[in-house]
């Protein structure tokens, strides 16, 4: 279950401005749900959930399965919505790869170091002093996206030097129906594609192939996951309050001033969910001078960092904090009859306990610091629960920057830097030649 707690944001504004605003919301929230708004084209995150293709879980389920028997390492090769909701629900449930597959990510950078290291661990034995048997997931749309695609050409030759004619075993491709760069090879060399859905957005498809097959070979159960989403779906496809509140908040935040959203949780599993937060609302809202800046930060740990700047920096700061209200962890606090370290009050206490009340007290110091404080609660971690959560998100997205009359889908800023390093890259290469 999915619950918002907004009283923080919303208590500096009167009761008729949030009148005003939630109208706006509703009537955003009418042009999502009947496919009248900017970028309607883009809607095939709500199709999938709607109209599920069961043969499709199937198959990634299956083919996941496949990889976890005969693989010890998977290597995630993607950047932006690629990556990003994979990673964040592989990292939601760390346990589930104690004993199992490991997943690792790369093409998300030009690193060239961390990418030499990536492969000095593929190289390590395992243990028991056997070769680490190693799977290739190389997910791009158009095959030619710069960070993926150098990445991509080191750890293809790789596994063609080390398994020859089987490497095409070991390596699945993820990409669009047709054209780009990956098709072809696909073709040519039998690579087993997933289908990536053109009416699907890059920062929107975590419930496509492009997330469910990672996650399902992390040992993660798809359908449950699956199964949140399109309870979540089902709930809204009328209004709802938690929408409609969450959304006039921020919308209200924005028309206020406030320029900055440090998107952050208590729980070290939520970090990597709060960077696929973060790409969702930048790529969506920031267009036109508009939207508010989204950062991600990893609490308790940077309130030593830049708790500082947000209890007292300038007010354009807002906080929105996942929480997960069932103990993730049961934990407790051991005696020490000496107290030799004065921690003696928290004798028996439970670390949830203890964090629960950490981000209590930030709460209560961050909203009479002036800093509005949104809370998005969890009731449990569970695959589940997260289906709903990133349903929940996605559609919010959608319902808030329609509100700021915007289109949530596209993303054409990207464009400007890619068009310079290019340019740049090929001045570089003609150069040497």
């Amino acid at each position: 279950m999915i619950d918002t707690r907004l009283e923080s944001a919303l208590s500096r504004f009167e009761p008729d401005e949030f009148t005003r605003v939630k109208a706006i919301a509703e009537s955003a929230t009418l042009d999502l749900l009947k496919g009248r708004g900017a970028g309607s084209e883009w809607l095939g995150w709500r199709r999938i959930v709607r109209d599920p293709d069961r043969d499709l879980l199937g198959a990634v389920r299956k083919h996941a399965e496949q990889i976890r028997s005969e693989s010890d390492l998977l290597v995630v090769c993607g950047i932006g919505g690629s990556y990003l909701g994979a990673k964040a629900l592989v990292d939601l449930f760390p346990d589930k790869q104690e004993d199992g597959l490991q997943v690792r990510f790369a093409g998300y950078h030009i690193g060239g170091s961390a990418l030499e290291r990536l492969i000095r661990e593929m190289e390590t034995p395992r243990p028991d002093g056997e070769e680490k048997r190693i799977h290739i997931n190389v997910i791009s749309k158009s095959g030619s996206t710069l960070e993926t695609a150098l990445a991509f050409r080191v750890l293809r030759g790789w596994m063609e030097k080390k398994y020859g004619s089987e490497a095409k075993r070991r390596i699945t491709v993820t990409t669009g129906p047709d054209g780009g760069v990956l098709n072809p090879m696909v073709h040519k060399l039998g690579y087993k594609r997933f289908v990536i859905p053109e009416d699907t957005g890059g920062r929107f498809s975590v419930l496509t192939p492009v997330g469910l097959l990672p996650v399902a070979a992390a040992g993660l159960d798809i359908e449950a996951l699956f199964a949140g989403a399109e309870s979540m779906a089902a709930e809204l496809e009328r209004p709802d309050i938690r929408i409609l509140t969450y959304a006039s908040a921020r919308y209200l935040l924005h028309q206020a001033g406030v320029s900055i959203d440090v998107v952050g949780s208590f729980e070290p599993e939520l970090e990597s969910l709060t960077a696929w937060i973060q790409q969702l609302l930048g790529e969506s809202e920031g267009k036109e001078g508009k939207g508010i800046f989204p950062v991600s930060a990893a609490w308790s740990t940077d309130l030593h960092s830049i708790g500082q700047m947000v209890q007292e920096g300038r007010r354009n700061v807002m906080e929105t904090l996942l929480v997960v209200d069932q103990p993730i962890s049961n934990l407790k606090v051991p005696t020490d009859p000496e107290d030799s370290d004065g921690l003696g009050y928290l004798d028996g206490l439970s670390f949830h306990q203890i964090n629960r009340t950490a981000l209590e007290g930030t709460v209560e110091a961050h909203s009479e610091g002036g800093v509005p404080v949104v809370q998005i609660h969890l009731d449990r971690l569970h695959e589940e629960t997260a289906g709903e959560l990133i349903y929940f998100y996605e559609f919010f997205t959608a319902v808030y920057v329609y509100m700021l009359e915007l289109n949530p889908f596209d993303q054409p800023g990207v464009e400007g830097y890619k068009k310079a390093m290019y340019r740049r890259l090929k001045m570089e290469g003609d150069g040497k030649k």
